[in-house]
């Protein structure tokens, strides 16, 4: 029986194995378009998709950064300059995005302008910080596919969104967690709505990984506490606010530095002919962040308290 069940386990894998290495035919006619390609993934994937010889666009915010990537990159991409909170640039992009693919449609979309910052306490901060990151990490990402939807439809195309594990555990403040559980949302509406169109819809759920967008992040944690009212300083202490700052540094310097895990990860998406639904980067993501997810909300809550420095008023 065990001899059975060991080569019917073998049977799965190995079709999982040559289901997995299936790929696209013509990568090199097809056009994929990128946001926030300035640093971190974005820069790296738009890289690793031209060396892999596709058509890239890729939208930066800055002009700095767009000449930093045509410098290393074949004469094949293409850059533009975006800002996807202004509905303006946006609709201009798209434009453009449409001159450069003309009739053959675009064929990948991959969401993945985004900023972390500003963490801390909700008591903290204002309607103004939330919004500030809600409205590049989850409008932005709206606006974009919206907009390029004909384009993808055409292509029978693929839209990859970048999403977080704190899109599926939600463990600090700020609009970070709340515009990554937007994303998970919208995409799983997305996919359900474009698959009679042939257009595909994934995932990316990284873990903590050493980009930019970890930048600063004490410092904004720093700047929060320093515009909250004296009754509120109380309340939390300043023992409080220093021992979350230690653990925000030590949670940078744990941060994968394997930033491939996540490009391979979305190069997958775009090129196999089964991509996943969602893809799960990082051991942290793998087995903490994912399996808390699952469990009943006491047992997490009761998890994740462990982790958590306790306010100066804490009952």
């Amino acid at each position: 029986m065990w001899l059975y069940l060991a080569a019917l386990l073998g049977f799965y894998f190995l079709c999982r194995w040559y289901r997995e290495k299936q790929t696209v035919e013509k990568l090199t006619e097809k056009y994929v378009f990128i946001t926030g390609c300035d640093s971190g993934f974005g820069y790296q994937l738009a890289r690793q998709l031209d060396a892999r010889g596709f058509q890239v666009l890729a939208a930066c915010l800055t002009q700095k950064g767009a000449e930093q990537l045509e410098k290393v990159t074949s004469e094949r991409l293409k850059t533009i300059l975006l800002d996807v909170t202004s509905t303006q640039s946006v609709a201009a992009a798209t434009e453009w995005v449409k001159g450069c693919v003309g009739n053959k449609g675009l064929w990948g979309l991959v969401n993945n302008a985004g900023i972390a910052v500003p963490q801390a306490p909700n008591e903290w901060l204002t309607k103004e910080d939330f919004m500030k990151v809600i409205n590049i990490n989850l409008f932005g990402v709206i606006d974009v596919t919206v907009h390029a939807l004909p384009l993808l439809r055409k292509a029978r195309g693929r839209i990859v969104n970048m999403s977080s594990v704190a899109g599926r555990l939600s463990y600090f403040g700020g609009g970070y967690c709340l515009s990554k559980y937007g994303v998970e949302a919208f995409s799983d509406c997305l996919r359900r709505e474009l698959r009679p169109f042939g257009v595909h819809v994934s995932i990316i759920e990284p873990g903590g990984f050493a980009t930019p967008i970890q930048n600063n992040i004490v410092e904004a944690f720093q700047a929060a506490w320093s515009q909250v009212p004296s009754d509120t300083k109380e309340a939390y202490g300043q023992q409080y606010m220093e021992t979350c700052c230690k653990l925000l540094r030590d949670r940078s310097k744990r941060a994968n530095n394997n930033n491939c895990l996540v490009t391979d990860s979305i190069e997958h998406a775009l090129t196999s002919r089964y991509p996943h639904t969602r893809y799960s980067i990082g051991r942290d993501a793998k087995f903490f962040h994912l399996p808390m997810s699952y469990l009943p909300t006491a047992v997490s809550d009761f998890v994740l308290a462990r982790f958590m420095p306790k306010p100066a008023q804490a009952i």
